[in-house]
């Protein structure tokens, strides 16, 4: 998919957050946020043309080496190079990526601090909180897609199952039996198999770890069975033996891996789950600003070097408008959402 085409969908509005969501802190920070915004209408031509006037923070939620601090690295080194200003990456792990997000949230609205949002920062954590630390939509302005992420469901080879057939078969045949890791609760990997397990009626147990690569270490020993991540992660083993390769979880195969079916076209019609990838900001930063970004990541996502590196990945470059980017956040509130409250997912 290029850049630029992604699908418009028809916005839909957010479903309520659980919990009373504080968007803005009212007195001191609410006031000057507004004053800051009146003022921004006033100078917002001159304020872009001189944009950035400082290092620019791009703050991942996640720790180093992850595919959203890879795709961080990615923006800021081409943000660097376009702006001739310092786009440095800031990891703030914790909360499920809640945690990076707030900072931006609650930074002064100029552009200077950025976000690598995802589904699990901003449709899934959210809803799983009690008291979430930021609205996912009205405290954050949209920039662009930047790129999705299929995952590959892998089995442990002394496991059974060789297609998505063979799996639903297994797991209806022994409810409750089949365990599955997961890189944390909410995460890609756990909410793609809930989507599964609800299109496919079947029952099986989710055994959560603190990240992928801890998942991945034991179903390579036998521990878990069945484990469904990034392609880029787990192919390796995948060649070696050490696992088996099932499907993809995309709408259509992957470019680094087209050997595997999607689960949709192997058992499950109308599946379809992608890690995406996009750029914030904070709620209020002046259009310009947020134009002169788009328009920046829009010529680094065309450079041949940059797909090359988003390819090998396993990942594919999207793109977008802010406005496309900003329905799209929508609706996958709505879809997201909706599933951590039918499951009742809750975080502490």
């Amino acid at each position: 998919m290029g850049v630029g085409c992604y699908p418009n969908p028809t916005p839909i509005p957010a479903i309520p957050l659980k919990g009373k969501v504080q968007p803005y802190r009212r007195s001191k920070v609410f006031f000057s946020k507004y004053l800051f915004g009146v003022l921004a209408i006033a100078v917002s031509p001159a304020f872009a043309q001189q944009y950035p006037s400082k290092p620019v923070r791009v703050i991942v939620g996640f720790a180093a080496g992850g595919p959203s601090d890879i795709v961080g690295r990615m923006v800021a080194q081409q943000f660097t190079e376009r702006f001739g200003r310092p786009f440095i990456v800031e990891n703030r792990a914790g909360a499920t990526g809640m945690i990076g997000a707030e900072a931006v949230a609650k930074a002064p609205p100029d552009g200077h601090a950025l976000y690598i949002a995802s589904q699990t920062t901003h449709a899934v954590a959210p809803y799983m909180y009690a008291k979430p630390l930021y609205d996912p939509i009205k405290e954050f302005a949209t920039i662009s897609l930047v790129a999705h992420n299929p995952l590959l469901m892998t089995v442990h080879p002394s496991f059974n199952v060789k297609t998505v057939k063979d799996l639903i078969a297994y797991a209806r045949a022994q409810p409750g039996v089949v365990n599955f890791a997961t890189g944390g609760l909410g995460s890609s990997p756990h909410m793609s198999m809930e989507l599964l397990k609800n299109m496919a009626k079947i029952e099986m147990v989710p055994v959560h770890y603190k990240g992928d690569g801890a998942a991945v270490i034991d179903i390579l020993g036998g521990q878990v069975p069945l484990f469904t991540a990034s392609i880029a992660g787990l192919l390796p083993h995948v060649k070696s033996g050490k696992l088996r390769g099932i499907a993809i979880t995309g709408a259509k195969r992957s470019a680094i891996a087209p050997e595997y079916p999607t689960i949709a076209e192997t058992g499950l019609p109308g599946y379809e789950v992608v890690t995406w990838f996009g750029l914030l900001t904070t709620a209020g930063t002046p259009g310009e600003v947020i134009n002169r970004l788009h328009g920046e990541l829009s010529k680094s996502l065309a450079e041949p070097v940059v797909k090359e590196q988003i390819t090998k990945l396993g990942m594919e470059i999207v793109g977008s408008t802010p406005d496309n980017y900003a329905a799209f956040l929508r609706s996958e509130n709505v879809k997201w959402g909706n599933m951590v409250r039918q499951l009742k997912l809750k975080a502490d």
